[in-house]
């Protein structure tokens, strides 16, 4: 594992993004060009995996029902349960606050490019990946906030208009991926003779990613707000939740039969958490909450599954579709 982790590039890479960050973190006007440019490459990332995929691939994907029924159970199920049963430990080492932050983070549809990029990297199955994540998050603007009304707020959430994050979404991801299926006899013949192509975009987009999303962090000052034994707690346990997940993620569909990049698929789509509609909904659903707070959670467990998902989408990928699937858990 030292010897992956040493030789791997990809993974280097993450962390030198993390330090960056931290170092010389984006802000101000800066941060809205690189935010245009992630944009635009996340885009162009959709666009060649529409371009790549065949309409089978995708029409399979659509129907693997079982797929997606897994990963909304984990997304709106699981994690939700998970967070609720931590409460009498959470709360006394936590605060009020930052369980609260926990327990929102608990609530949050699944990631959708990052859950796509690894599936991809580790040779999964993207068609159903991209229908999966992209489900997740469409339901979970309706989803997240009647869960927060019930068990943070007390009462229905008023106010929250999923109607901007639903177009978001078809704008940066569906349309890409649709023209690319349209120009898929146009373009495909000319990734054929680029390979390496859609890798790059995949692992560039993650890396860009990782690099935002800590640069804000780190600008916004959320490190200085909690002790640091608090905050050691917290990563501990963002850290504990993320293992049993990912561990029954990747248990779960082999017991139930999935191949393997159905496996692959839903283990990434199933054990991740959106920052990137997490903290807008959050600014919505908590005015007058310590926001600064109630978002630390979901940016440290942000940060841990990108790092270990990097790691396992690149082992994955190094694996003959023969391998043994209980090699990683070993």
């Amino acid at each position: 594992m030292l010897k992956l982790l040493a030789l791997d590039r990809f993974t280097i890479l993450l962390f030198v993004m993390v330090i960056l960050a931290s170092v010389v973190p984006v802000s101000g006007q800066a941060a809205e060009v690189f935010s245009v440019i992630t944009t635009v490459a996340i885009a162009i990332l959709f666009f060649l995996h529409g371009a790549k995929l065949s309409r089978e691939a995708v029409i399979q994907g659509m129907m693997h029902w079982k797929l997606h029924a897994l990963v909304f159970t984990f997304t709106f199920a699981l994690f939700p349960i998970l967070g609720l049963l931590a409460k009498p430990i959470l709360v006394p080492k936590l605060g009020q606050e930052l369980y609260w932050g926990f327990l929102f983070m608990c609530f949050l549809p699944s990631t959708v490019q990052s859950s796509i990029a690894f599936t991809s990297v580790a040779k999964g199955n993207v068609a159903s990946a991209v229908c999966s994540a992209s489900f997740s998050n469409l339901i979970g603007m309706f989803i997240t906030p009647v869960l927060v009304g019930i068990f943070i707020l007390g009462q229905s959430a008023h106010g929250f208009d999923p109607t901007n994050s639903i177009i978001q979404i078809t704008l940066l991801l569906l349309v890409p991926f649709i023209l690319g299926q349209l120009l898929r006899p146009y373009v495909f013949p000319q990734m054929l003779k680029l390979p390496k192509l859609v890798k790059v975009f995949d692992q560039g987009s993650i890396l860009m990613v990782v690099y935002g999303a800590f640069s804000g962090a780190v600008v916004a000052g959320l490190w200085h707000q909690v002790s640091g034994m608090t905050l050691l707690l917290l990563i501990i346990a963002c850290s504990v939740l993320l293992t049993l997940v990912m561990w029954l993620a990747w248990v779960v569909p082999q017991w139930l039969g999935f191949a393997r990049e159905d496996q692959i698929a839903a283990f990434f789509c199933s054990s991740k958490k959106t920052l990137a509609s997490g903290v807008p909904m959050a600014q919505i659903l908590f005015i007058g909450q310590p926001l600064g707070m109630i978002v630390l959670p979901i940016m440290i467990f942000h940060q841990i599954q990108l790092m270990v998902c990097g790691v396992i989408a690149n082992y994955l990928e190094k694996q003959p579709d023969s391998t043994d699937p209980q090699e990683l858990n070993s």
